[in-house]
């Protein structure tokens, strides 16, 4: 069986947020009809510290289903999507995954912009200008007409190289300020994608009408987001509920004392698929907590392969050569 292999150079090379925003777009109606599946993430850490991480989804919209699988330890984070066929269960393709972990990151929270923030949203606030905050900016550029950026991390040198780098990057105007509320304050749009254990996004510095996208916290004890964000948020959306109620500190702290909120949470999916409308009003704060689900992973890596196949990317190495079990 010859399996498609490709290196994060050439994915790098054959992505771009248009294809992953389309991608996700087309899986989450499918989700919406019930042809795609998803598994949670599941973490099994070694006794030296070091973590395994695995994921799984199936998107019939697409033809395959697939698995993410990474490591993170001391020496760093190393991210794999294995690609099968649906129909026949054959690994079509193994690809190396940083790259295409953060652009399908950025295009979900570009995806719920699309539906969640005001049309004429222009004005964004970032908190965090690591390693996924590029492509958060670049999907949001994508689905609304950007007139200003204010980046803030705690770092001055690197909230002005990401400002300097995505200023160049975007033809538009970014600025590194001196504090989280300084970037938030008037915003049309906020997104927050820190490393943070404790809250950094206050829900009093939200202007009416704003659009927050939360994508940086996946562990049940971590938050951006203060008590005040999910109790001023009219719309609350995720990329999947399930996962929600295991890893999203920012929603599982506040509910402790409400649980029943957790029936006014929708997914995604029903956004795109139009089962339940985005905003109700001008004013409303609406909120996307991100999770980073399999689905994602699969439905960008099958637009990858199906790419690097036309264009004749990659090489294959042959697997079970000699047959396999019946």
């Amino acid at each position: 069986m010859d399996v498609l292999y490709l290196t994060e150079a050439e994915v790098e090379r054959l992505l771009t947020m248009e294809m992953a925003l389309e991608a996700l777009e087309a899986a989450f109606r499918a989700a919406a009809a019930g042809k795609a599946a998803n598994h949670p993430r599941r973490r099994l850490r070694s006794a030296e510290g070091a973590l395994l991480l695995y994921m799984a989804a199936l998107d019939e919209s697409s033809g395959y289903f697939g698995l993410k699988i990474y490591t993170a330890g001391p020496t760093g984070v190393r991210f794999l999507v294995l690609l099968y066929d649906n129909r026949t269960g054959e690994l079509v393709a193994l690809l190396e995954a940083d790259f295409l972990g953060r652009v399908r990151t950025g295009a979900a929270s570009g995806l719920a912009t699309k539906h969640l923030a005001r049309p004429d949203a222009a004005r964004v606030g970032i908190l965090g200008t690591g390693h996924q905050a590029p492509t958060q900016l670049q999907a949001i550029a994508q689905v609304r007409r950007l007139a200003s950026v204010r980046a803030y991390s705690p770092t001055p040198e690197r909230r002005r190289a990401f400002a300097d780098r995505m200023s160049r990057e975007l033809d538009l105007a970014v600025e590194a300020v001196d504090s989280a509320e300084a970037a938030v304050r008037d915003a049309d749009i906020v997104v927050a994608i820190t490393s943070a254990r404790e809250p950094v996004l206050q829900g009093a510095w939200l202007a009416p009408g704003a659009h927050v996208n939360a994508a940086g916290a996946n562990f049940a004890r971590k938050r951006e987001l203060d008590d005040a964000v999910i109790a001023r948020a009219g719309r609350i959306v995720v990329d999947s509920r399930e996962q929600a109620k295991l890893e999203a500190g920012d929603l599982i702290a506040p509910f402790q004392s409400h649980p029943e909120r957790w029936q006014d949470v929708r997914e995604l999916s029903q956004l795109v698929s139009g089962d339940v409308p985005g905003r109700t009003s001008e004013e409303e704060i609406t909120l996307f907590k991100s999770l980073g689900v399999a689905l994602e992973d699969v439905a960008t890596a099958a637009r990858v392969v199906e790419r690097a196949r036309r264009k004749g990317v990659g090489r294959t190495n042959t697997m079970w050569a000699s047959g396999l079990v019946p």
